[in-house]
């Protein structure tokens, strides 16, 4: 299980002014430092009492809420064209699958952004390198994605520890899709995170997601378990989104992190 800070961490009030969600992302206060293409995504979102996720956040942010609910995330995609900037793309780094478990936090800036519980990765040297730049809970991890005419599966187990998996499968649809729920589940132009004793929020910015609607065909999950959800993956997702199957992706860019007063 991911660690959790202190439980007199302080929190931002809950009238803390955050500002509305945007499909498009803002500009970077700075100049980009990292940039990599994102595609193949399916988005699985469950509602919980936001007192459940509220201990588990960086000090100096508070659970992000919609229609009363915080919401917890179990997100795999492909991540590839990694870049450190200004150089190219890393040799060796490729094209590999990242699922992530996250939250949705907000400062007291008003800053809106995503807290990752967990990151499973295949590459080790990514690995390594995100939990270094911004100490990202990043775990080395197998996996795979079968791509069929309709379908899109995923499949991964944690190569350290209990060593938990996952299987996933999905049907993404056609309607596009564009509401406040979609915006507040995926509309985060940055993550905070505690690195170094202090908190952290590192900024992104990419292309308006090319959301559709989704059908879960099949969900087997421990990683949702393992970041202390334990029974979220015993009940339906309370939103199922995807993007398009063979769309290509999203270009994503990242600002240095700033700190968190």
């Amino acid at each position: 299980m991911v660690d959790a800070p202190p439980p007199d961490a302080a929190v931002p009030p809950p009238d803390a002014a955050a500002p509305p969600l945007s499909a498009i992302a803002p500009p970077l206060p700075g100049r980009a430092i990292l940039r990599q293409r994102w595609s193949d995504f399916v988005f699985l979102h469950w509602r919980v009492d936001p007192q459940l996720v509220a201990p588990m956040l960086p000090r100096g942010t508070r659970p992000d809420v919609h229609d009363g609910s915080a919401w917890v995330g179990l997100i795999p995609f492909v991540l590839s064209d990694h870049a450190f900037l200004p150089l190219p793309p890393v040799p060796g780094a490729g094209t590999f699958i990242e699922i992530n478990v996250r939250t949705y936090s907000v400062d007291e800036r008003g800053q809106r952004g995503v807290v990752f519980r967990s990151l499973d990765a295949e590459r080790l040297p990514s690995v390594l390198a995100a939990q270094a730049l911004f100490g990202l809970p990043y775990r080395w991890t197998q996996a795979g994605m079968r791509l069929t005419a309709d379908t899109l599966e995923y499949r991964a187990r944690r190569r350290t520890g209990a060593r938990p998996c996952t299987r996933i499968h999905a049907r993404p649809g056609a309607a596009p899709v564009d509401t406040p729920l979609s915006r507040f589940l995926t509309a985060r132009w940055g993550f905070h995170e505690r690195h170094l004793g202090r908190t952290i929020f590192a900024r992104n910015t990419h292309e308006p997601w090319p959301l559709v609607d989704a059908e879960l065909l099949h969900l087997d999950d421990e990683l949702l378990a393992a970041a202390g959800f334990p029974d979220l993956a015993e009940r339906p997702p309370d939103s199922v989104l995807a993007t398009p199957l063979r769309h290509p992706g999203v270009t994503t860019e990242f600002a240095a992190p700033t700190r968190v007063a």
